[in-house]
């Protein structure tokens, strides 16, 4: 059964909190869940940090916690003081059902930095690069104890950002890390989304849907722009945008074969954009729209309008038309679950292993989505 989820950055932002800072926390609550109909909602500021409180705010309208991201120092700290820093959010997501954990080491990471251009990003040496792998993949094997896949989110201004950066990091870890393939930073970053999709499918558990507009990337790059101030010029968009450079053709006939279930649309809006983007009919629509075009990929586990929820606000008239008036990005996710047919099951049902039965018996949860 596929679902589908947002993040409260549609309504408020997590780096610049006066975005969206005149929106009460029940109206998001109350769109989200009640009158676009999500089944699930990210991790944000507004949100308890207590994890059972949490739940319990988003049962009251109707959403799951599906998640957020978490962000490492790996690179200045030891694996175990790493998983000490890490139980606070790892009582979140298991307190919430959460199969998967967003992941991106961030202690030298430039991207929430308005003042440094994202060309200065730092960079690993092939030694660097090794140990640091390291490092995730015990984190990751942690984690996959716990019953939680590590996600790991190649990201503009990070150490895992170009394509051969992206390859790098996935020889240097194991089998427990997992990727989020993010098809707008891998174009951003210089990569072939298409291609480097195809070379590391096997380990991707989400897949974030952004398109990216040429010409504004370009510039970022040549006029030494911050990755914000890209951000805000309009760099990121949605599939559908026709001044979008990805195509994601190919990159959902690759998915489809693998799709056995889903989650999350969420969209970054600008300071002084957020009513005139209205939330709840710019959300409302792309679920039909994504609902179809699961079907017309043969994912046919699409489940219907929930009981007792109002329609979305606004049908789809194509994905064309999520291109906001003031030209910048929209998001759009989703969260899958898919099949692991390396993993065989024992006798009576049981999986071969500990992080096997801990991992939905041999399914994997993926998430498409944009932003």
């Amino acid at each position: 059964m596929i679902q589908f989820g947002t993040n409260p950055i549609a309504w408020a932002n997590d780096d610049d909190r006066s975005i969206g800072a005149d929106i009460p926390t029940e109206r998001i609550l109350d769109e989200a869940g009640r009158q676009i109909g999500f089944d699930g909602i990210e991790n944000g500021h507004r949100w308890p940090e207590d994890p059972v409180e949490l739940r319990e705010t988003l049962e009251e309208y109707g959403l799951k916690f599906i998640s957020g991201w978490y962000s490492t120092e790996l690179l200045t700290r030891s694996v175990e003081d790493e998983i000490a820093a890490f139980q606070p959010h790892l009582a979140k997501l298991k307190e919430n059902g959460c199969k998967v954990c967003v992941t991106c080491e961030t202690s030298n990471a430039i991207h929430s930095d308005a003042d440094k251009p994202v060309n200065d990003k730092a960079s690993l040496t092939a030694a660097e690069m090794l140990a640091f792998g390291e490092k995730i993949e015990a984190f990751a094997a942690y984690m996959a104890d716990q019953g939680i896949h590590l996600a790991y989110h190649h990201h503009m201004g990070t150490i895992v950002e170009t394509p051969d950066e992206i390859d790098a990091f996935m020889a240097a870890t194991g089998p427990a890390t997992k990727l989020l393939f993010d098809a707008g930073h891998c174009f951003f970053g210089g990569g072939n989304p298409e291609e480097v999709l195809a070379k590391h499918i096997d380990r991707v558990v989400h897949f974030h849907a952004k398109d990216v507009r040429l010409d504004i990337a370009q510039r970022v790059r040549a006029e030494r722009l911050s990755f914000i101030q890209g951000v805000l010029a309009g760099a990121f968009t949605v599939p559908g945008d026709q001044e979008g450079a990805v195509n994601f053709k190919p990159l959902l006939a690759q998915l489809a074969a693998v799709l056995s279930g889903c989650r999350p649309p969420d969209r970054r809006i600008a300071k002084g954009h957020a009513e005139s983007i209205r939330p709840v009919p710019h959300q409302g629509f792309p679920i039909s729209s994504l609902r179809h075009r699961l079907r017309r990929l043969g994912i046919s586990s699409v489940r219907s309008q929930p009981p007792g929820r109002r329609r979305p606000a606004c049908r789809t008239r194509g994905l064309r038309f999520l291109r906001d008036r003031a030209g910048l990005g929209r998001a759009l996710w989703l969260s899958v679950r898919r099949s692991d047919p390396s993993r065989a099951p024992e006798p009576g049902g049981q999986m071969a292993s500990r992080r096997g039965r801990d991992l939905d018996q041999g399914q994997e949860a993926l998430a498409l989505a944009c932003g």
